[in-house]
């Protein structure tokens, strides 16, 4: 864009010059008044052949030819340049519009995000810094722009339609969040997300605590109240700061470290199935600190004990430092 405006930027400069130089040209040759002589070169320029104002002189008419010459080379540029730049734009958003539906058709296991306000940017920001495969659906288009300036695939669409979902690979994808303005219309998209694809993980954000029940019944696997979570930590921060500053610590909250926590789940094929945390040594080796079991069936093991066995289909919620994480990633899923 700022190329299209830099070019029509100077097609006008040059249009503006060459009327500012007709306009001198008759004031100085054949001592129109200033506006006689703007509009004596404004018939010039665009050719509509309304005749002179009054007769030329000898010097006038010398003058009045060369400003035609130049006035002419001035339109071609100008309708050349116009054309040339409506051509671009058009052909840029067919082509763009096309390499986007191509990236999208080969996305497998993505998230989509819906809705790019402050929640949506949020999350885009965490997909992003965690490597994971996402786009953005808004139907506002500067939304959308902002999106795509921010390093994010991203269509500008309605996300309420089942049309958008499929367009976007809904079917394919893992996970969706619903960050649209109103929870009425976060309602819709769970509801219509959750009809394409059964399996679909979604977290929705909902404004007022009394549709939460609402997104849960329709479908969402998370429902999150910014409002109610920010005044939560707020008054945590007063309350407890010290539990505060850990909870920053451990998902990285504006602290600068590389220490998060994660899940990770025991393949069936990994060499770690089927033994107790004592004999995987994760802490020893790796400094992972395993802070709750998830089991295969659903219940939940907070602080496990050395002897705790781990099995295939188990979920570790696992703290330390994002390499060791990755390590420990591949050993649970393969054991190599």
């Amino acid at each position: 864009m700022h190329r299209f405006a830099r070019r029509l930027g100077i097609v006008a400069g040059i249009f503006c010059f060459t009327l500012l130089v007709g306009t001198a040209g008759f004031i100085v040759v054949e001592h129109y008044p200033p506006f006689d002589a703007f509009y004596m070169t404004l018939i010039t320029m665009t050719t509509v052949g309304y005749g002179e104002l009054r007769e030329l002189s000898r010097a006038g008419r010398i003058f009045n030819s060369g400003l035609m010459l130049l006035a002419v080379v001035t339109m071609l540029l100008v309708g050349g340049a116009v054309t040339q730049t409506i051509v671009e734009l058009e052909l840029g958003e067919f082509y763009g519009k096309r390499r986007i539906k191509r990236m999208i058709d080969r996305l497998q296991n993505h998230y989509i995000v819906c809705g790019f306000g402050r929640v949506g940017r949020s999350a885009c920001s965490e997909l992003h810094r965690a490597g994971a495969p996402f786009l953005v659906v808004d139907s506002n288009p500067d939304k959308v722009e902002r999106a795509i300036r921010s390093g994010y695939m991203a269509v500008a669409a309605d996300s309420t339609h089942d049309a958008t979902l499929r367009e976007v690979g809904v079917a394919r994808a893992k996970g969706l969040v619903a960050a649209l303005s109103s929870d009425a219309d976060n309602l819709f998209l769970i509801l219509s997300a959750k009809t394409l694809n059964a399996d679909l993980h979604l977290a929705a954000r909902v404004a007022e605590e009394e549709a939460e029940q609402k997104l849960r019944r329709a479908g969402a696997d998370t429902v999150f109240a910014p409002y109610t979570i920010a005044g939560h930590r707020l008054a945590q921060s007063l309350l407890q700061p010290h539990v505060a500053r850990f909870l920053d610590f451990t998902t990285g909250a504006g602290m600068g470290l590389n220490v998060s926590i994660a899940q990770v789940m025991v393949d069936k094929e990994s060499l770690f199935a089927g033994k107790s945390l004592r004999d995987m040594q994760i802490r020893r080796d790796l400094g992972v600190i395993v802070l709750a079991i998830r089991k295969a069936d659903g219940q939940m093991a907070f602080n496990p004990p050395a002897e705790a066995e781990v099995a295939a289909g188990d979920h570790l919620i696992v703290m330390g430092g994002s390499d060791d994480l990755s390590t420990l990633e591949r050993l649970l899923s393969r054991g190599i």
